[in-house]
C-alpha cells in the first residue's frame, strides 16, 4: 500500500498524492467513512462509478432462494 504526505494549507489539511494517483480536473468528491476518507473523481458521476462496479457481478443475486414463506399471525387483517 502506498502512502501520501499530509500538510497544512491555511487552516485546512491537504494530502499530496503520488503522481500515479493523479485526478483529472480541479475537484474531487470527498466522503468520510468510519474507516477513513474516500476520494472520487468529480469528472465522473459517482453513480457511474457505482454502476460500473456493480456490473462486474453478472450472476443473478438471490434469483432463487431456498427460504420458505413466513406466516405471521395478525398481519392478514391489516391488508384486507
Amino acid at each position: 500500500m502506498k502512502a501520501a504526505r499530509l500538510f497544512k494549507n491555511g487552516g485546512s489539511q491537504a494530502v499530496r498524492l503520488p503522481a500515479e494517483f493523479k485526478f483529472e480536473g480541479d475537484e474531487v468528491y470527498i466522503k468520510k467513512t468510519r474507516y477513513g476518507v474516500l476520494l472520487l473523481p468529480k469528472s465522473q458521476s459517482p453513480w457511474k462509478l457505482w454502476r460500473e462496479a456493480i456490473e462486474r457481478y453478472d450472476f443473478p443475486f438471490m434469483d432463487e432462494r431456498q427460504q420458505g414463506e413466513q406466516v405471521r399471525e395478525g398481519l392478514d387483517e391489516l391488508f384486507d
